[in-house]
């Protein structure tokens, strides 16, 4: 009996490598349009970029599984890799909140955070003499979001050297505190911020030249989302004996100065029937006369809306459009007194006796608005917002029936302020464009230089000198000047993200993020 030979085994199929090699190569000439090549704005390039590398990534496990003609064994083993690397990755890390840049921030699931400061009875501090020039007392108090008149500009402030590599900036205290993005508002030696602490929102006082915590005041409340973070983002307001706080659900606290004591309390978003933005409640109260002025975004006439500081009783509202992330301001403009806020589709002018809108200007709703709106001379307002839109320099008038109107002079995209709040001086207006410090004739809105990655952080004008809070937490000093960035000295105050409003008493500096807080004296000159 013939015995038939073997057949052959077939021949294996060679792996298909092509369809990988496409991906990769597709996927990096997106994420460079995206980076180097679009016009748009940092954080949309980077969202885009990152977008795609996530799409790179799932396209080449499907093309491991179904299109790479590996050995079967090879495409799960390969898959199960991945698969636990990035379970792995989710068990170890998670995302706390994110860059100006939307760039997200992973930290160790398990890292415990600091303990906090409890109440005590203040103490002193020791603030060792040195050879530098002697430094003034406090003279002045800065008892609301973004100074005294709420613009970023102390003109009275003090003269500060411009040499901290011989005088540096010296430590008074520095010491972990609650997440949140408040500021502090000081008045004599309480200094005063909002912090988010397990799950109560909490009023803190703290002793000016300490760090000791005087007294503290909490909520049952809590915000809290993977990308806009945790905890409170509103300035309190210090007027007279009383302290005006807003929390990130809407809780608008009146306490007194000197215990915490309550002395009334609303919930904004309850009363007025709106809703709480998706990066949480981020309008600090303003103080005019007896009325304490929020901004909870809602209709029917409750855009905007006064409360009685003496008792909480309703005032007044106006207006019908949703909140964004602006805080309302009181300016005068073609001699009448108005309150200014940046809502979701416009800027609105209120009277604030009364909160009738008086005008608005339209503006695009896709995008947060932080900025706050710049009253300047000749009855102008200088806007700003970022992710790519730009600033609009209007001109408001008055007409003969006492009725108002807004329009543009010029527009530009050269200076995008995504939520740091501009300062004028000399005729030109300095801002953070997408990051980068900006300077942009107020005349002609021309671009004179963009110098300096200072990231999304926060400006005080001091009398002639720019104070930078930098996003990573280093503070500069830099002379405004149209010419070109004039950086003079820098140092670093803080670790991490740093996006909450610097705040200076005298040549006291105060400074925090959603980790820690710090007090430096800073150097000055006769």
């Amino acid at each position: 009996m013939t015995v038939p030979p073997p057949q052959p085994k077939p021949a294996r199929r060679s792996v298909r490598w092509w369809p990988a090699g496409l991906i990769v190569l597709l996927a990096v000439f997106t994420a460079s349009c995206f980076l180097f090549i679009r016009e748009d704005s940092q954080q949309w390039r980077n969202l885009y970029a990152m977008e795609t590398g996530v799409a790179a990534l799932a396209l080449l496990l499907l093309w491991v599984l179904f299109g790479s003609r590996l050995r079967w064994k090879l495409r799960l083993l390969i898959f199960g890799v991945a698969t636990a690397l990035g379970t792995l990755a989710a068990t170890v890390f998670q995302i706390h909140g994110v860059t100006g840049d939307l760039i997200p921030i992973l930290k160790f699931r398990w890292a415990r955070a600091a303990p906090l400061p409890e109440t005590s009875t203040p103490g002193t501090t020791s603030d060792p003499s040195s050879d530098r020039p002697s430094t003034p007392a406090i003279t002045n108090s800065f008892p609301q979001f973004l100074g005294p008149h709420r613009n970023a500009t102390l003109p009275q402030g003090p003269k500060l050297a411009h040499d901290w590599a011989t005088f540096p900036p010296r430590k008074i205290w520095r010491h972990p505190v609650g997440a949140g993005w408040s500021g502090f508002a000081v008045a004599g030696n309480r200094a005063i911020t909002l912090e988010q602490r397990g799950e109560e929102e909490t009023v803190v006082c703290y002793e000016l030249m300490t760090g000791g915590v005087r007294w503290t005041h909490t909520d049952a409340a809590r915000y809290h989302t993977t990308i806009a973070g945790e905890g409170p983002r509103t300035t309190p307001c210090i007027a007279g004996d009383k302290v005006l706080t807003l929390g990130a659900t809407g809780i608008l606290n009146c306490l007194d100065l000197a215990t915490g004591r309550v002395l009334w309390r609303k919930d904004i978003v309850a009363d007025n029937q709106s809703r709480v933005p998706e990066w949480g409640v981020a309008g600090s109260p303003l103080v005019w006369n007896d009325l304490v002025i929020v901004n909870p975004g809602g209709r029917r006439g409750r855009s905007l809306v006064a409360y009685r500081l003496s008792d909480g009783e309703f005032a007044w509202g106006g207006g019908d459009d949703h909140a964004s992330y602006s805080s309302p301001c009181l300016a005068t403009i073609a001699g009448t007194p108005q309150i200014l806020i940046f809502n979701q589709h416009a800027v609105f002018a209120h009277d604030p006796a009364t909160g009738k809108v008086l005008w608005q200007y339209p503006w695009d709703s896709k995008q947060p608005h932080v900025a706050l709106p710049i009253a300047l001379e000749g009855d102008r307002v200088l806007v700003s917002s970022g992710y790519g839109v730009g600033s609009e320099f209007l001109q408001i008038n008055r007409k003969s029936d006492a009725t108002f109107s807004a329009t543009r002079l010029w527009k530009t995209i050269r200076l995008k302020s995504k939520f740091n709040n501009m300062v004028a001086r000399d005729g030109c207006v300095y801002g953070l464009d997408d990051g980068i410090l900006a300077c942009v004739e107020l005349a002609t809105g021309d671009l004179k230089w963009k110098d300096g990655r200072y990231g999304h952080g926060q400006f005080l004008l001091v009398r002639d000198l720019l104070l930078i809070t930098a996003e990573n937490g280093e503070i500069l000093l830099v002379d405004p000047v149209p010419t070109a960035l004039r950086e003079l000295s820098r140092f670093r105050a803080l670790d991490g993200k740093t996006w909450n409003p610097p705040a200076l008493v005298g040549d006291l500096l105060l400074v925090r993020n959603d980790q820690e807080a710090a007090c430096y004296r800073l150097p000055t000159v006769r």
